[in-house]
């Protein structure tokens, strides 16, 4: 695996945008490639004759490039990393999507797995925990100034007896619901915590080695023109699933963000 830890971050883009390409378009061609990138032609294919080289993708001139596992698994892993840390600055910090996207683009290549991990862990907590939530991160956007001239945090005590009170409010009127539901019921965008796994160990495998347990956020991200497969995002990683796989998998529904 040292060739791939060698990677410079213009390979990794290449791994990125050849697997992106298979994934919407099934194929992925140096056309495609060079107007993604907004590279020439004749870089994309010296870029290709390397990750060929290093035995991370089959490439043939006027073929269809194709990612080898390892070239594959690579890929992933730079999907995974711009897939958290946009994500992380666009729910957490608030930035707009277009420069979120941008900067995670320039992030990717330099961040560890240990780093992406507690992103998306900080991420979790903060969507569930009922100390942050929604209305927690929005706070982000509008820091008191009152607070941060008080030295005794008056106001920001004040701030949290009310939202103890909102809590309390609305447990005694009932608004506080858990619904619960599987996996295959959730529509694209919709996410849920995942509650109990059944059906088949290969699927809990793959939820393990991707650190995903009870408790975990899971986010329908498409479904299939028929129903199957199911595209899913769970800490970070894109995975698909059967709908009988899908309907193993309760969860409890969450409001929309």
């Amino acid at each position: 695996m040292a060739h791939v830890q060698a990677l410079s971050e213009s390979m990794e883009d290449y791994l990125e945008t050849i697997f992106l390409l298979i994934r919407d378009k099934a194929v992925a061609r140096s056309r495609d490639i060079a107007e993604r990138l907004q590279v020439s032609r004749p870089s994309v294919t010296g870029a290709l004759q390397a990750l060929a080289e290093r035995s991370l993708v089959n490439y043939e001139p006027y073929g269809h490039v194709t990612l080898t596992p390892a070239g594959e698994a690579a890929a992933k892993r730079v999907v995974r990393r711009h897939g958290v840390l946009k994500d992380f600055l666009v729910k957490v910090l608030s930035i707009g999507e277009a420069e979120a996207d941008a900067t995670a683009c320039r992030m990717e290549h330099a961040v560890s797995k240990t780093v992406v991990d507690r992103l998306v862990d900080f991420a979790e907590f903060i969507e569930t925990c009922p100390r942050a939530g929604a209305k927690w991160v929005h706070g982000f956007g509008y820091r008191c100034p009152e607070a941060a001239a008080d030295p005794e945090k008056k106001q920001c005590i004040r701030c949290i007896e009310q939202c103890l009170e909102d809590v309390k409010k609305s447990d005694r009127k009932g608004e506080v619901k858990v619904v619960s539901a599987t996996l295959k019921e959730l529509k694209p965008g919709e996410r849920g915590r995942i509650e109990r796994l059944a059906g088949a160990g290969a699927v809990k495998r793959r939820l393990a080695d991707m650190g995903a347990t009870k408790g975990s956020l899971v986010e329908v991200v498409r479904v299939a023109p028929l129903g199957d497969p199911i595209d899913v995002k769970i800490k970070g990683y894109h995975l698909s699933l059967r709908r009988d796989e899908a309907a193993g998998i309760a969860v409890i529904r969450l409001p929309e963000a």
